[in-house]
């Protein structure tokens, strides 16, 4: 597991040597801020995703304030907010809204919002009728945006947590039977 985290994630050392991270020396010092252990590691996706739901350019910066003073895999967190992109945001932000009626009681269906649809002749006019879009959703959309946003870190979270103590015991199995002694 951690020579497939090794193998993408960018060097401690290098990130602190570079010009920003002299910059931001002090915070990003901490050991546990680039170790690939479980508990860093769950960690990271957790802020990741929920991070990524952060409107506008702001999820890195959001998964970078967390994951500092949090303690847990800053390269991580960053990584994992790439799950929002412009071919996911609306499919994600629509299930958002379902999910935020769903926790407030609304019946079902778009009511009162505005279709959106996308001219890709005119991004800076596409750009303002999604903002002019999401305002439209209002609550139902905050809401379920916070409420999704929790649900992909927890679930995230216990998913890694799963997934490396499943690989550390198949580790382990197999080491034993390498040595004759079954376990």
């Amino acid at each position: 597991m951690k020579k497939i985290f090794r193998k993408y994630l960018p060097d401690a050392h290098g990130v602190r040597a570079s010009r920003l991270g002299r910059a931001f020396g002090p915070w990003l010092q901490h050991p546990s801020l680039w170790h690939l252990n479980r508990r860093s590691v769950s960690g990271g996706v957790a802020i990741g995703l929920f991070a990524g739901l952060v409107p506008g350019p702001f999820q890195m910066l959001t998964a970078l304030l967390l994951a500092v003073p949090l303690r847990k895999n800053v390269a991580v967190a960053l990584l994992t907010t790439l799950y929002t992109n412009p071919v996911t945001i609306v499919p994600l932000y629509l299930v958002a809204f379902a999910y935020g009626r769903l926790l407030l009681g609304e019946s079902s269906g778009m009511a009162s919002a505005p279709a959106f649809e996308m001219d890709w002749t005119d991004w800076a006019g596409s750009a303002w009728a999604l903002w002019d879009w999401m305002l439209a959703l209002g609550k139902p959309l905050a809401l379920g945006i916070f409420a999704l946003a929790v649900t992909l870190a927890l679930l995230g979270y216990v998913a890694v947590q799963l997934a490396w103590r499943v690989h550390v015991t198949l580790a382990w199995r197999r080491r034993g039977k390498m040595r004759g002694r079954p376990r």
